[in-house]
Formats: structure tokens, sequence, C-alpha cells
């Protein structure tokens, strides 16, 4: 694990959202897991935190509890190389209960803001809605 990595906080969804997000990934890869013993705020053997990785970077996923939501003041962007790129992150991320943005951005059903970014977009303008 490098010296960084963002970390997400759930309510009881980590191993789900990790699996899920290193699924989509070709290198996406699960890279260490704890779990709740006897006593703890979630279920014995419930993840407390699972560490990841996507297309390099470094993530952990935190089982905290209720306390806190996502916000889309923070996304993981995502470059890619053409349509197909874009149609297979998109349709993935915003499955079973994600919703779809504006101009590259969507939340997943875990409530996780990501983008989409096509490859040139940063040197074109962006129309009113790019998909």
């Amino acid at each position: 694990m490098s010296a960084v990595a963002t970390c997400l906080w759930f309510n009881g969804q980590a191993e789900e959202a990790a699996t899920f997000y290193v699924s989509l990934f070709p290198d996406g890869r699960i890279t260490a897991v704890s779990r709740y013993g006897v006593g703890a705020p979630f279920p014995e053997g419930t993840a407390l935190m699972m560490q990841f990785s996507l297309a390099g970077q470094h993530f952990q996923a935190l089982n905290g509890g209720p306390q806190y939501s996502h916000s889309e003041a923070i996304s993981i962007s995502i470059g890619v190389k053409n349509a197909a790129e874009v149609d297979h992150f998109w349709d993935a991320l915003v499955a079973d209960g994600g919703q779809e943005g504006r101009c590259g951005w969507l939340k997943d059903r875990f409530g996780v803001s990501w983008q989409v970014v096509p490859e040139g977009l940063g040197t074109q303008r962006c129309a009113p809605c790019c998909r």
C-alpha cells in the first residue's frame, strides 16, 4: 500500500462496494481485508477495512457506520479512451440504483460520485450534457 490512499466510508457495504469496484478494472484487486470481531458495531466477520487498487491507485473502504455519507464534493475520475470504455464504466456504475448526472458525472448505487472522462475532453468545451 502506498503512503497515500483514498478512504471511502460505508455503512456495512464496504466489502460489496470494493468487490464491485475491482470487478470493473482489468487490474483491479483487493489487497487486504480486516474484519470486525465479537462485540463490534457490526456483526462478527463483517469487513472493517477493505484495501484495494484500481488502475494503480490505492483505496480503502471502511465500514464505519451511519454517521457520514458520500458527497459530490469528492469524486473518483476515470479517464477513458473511447466510447466502449465510456459505456463500460457508465453502464456498470449507474446500474442497480446509481444515478446519472451531467457532463460525465454519476453516482453509483453506494452513493459514491464518479466522473467518466473521455480522452481529450479537457481540450474541448463541454456541451450541456456530454453523454
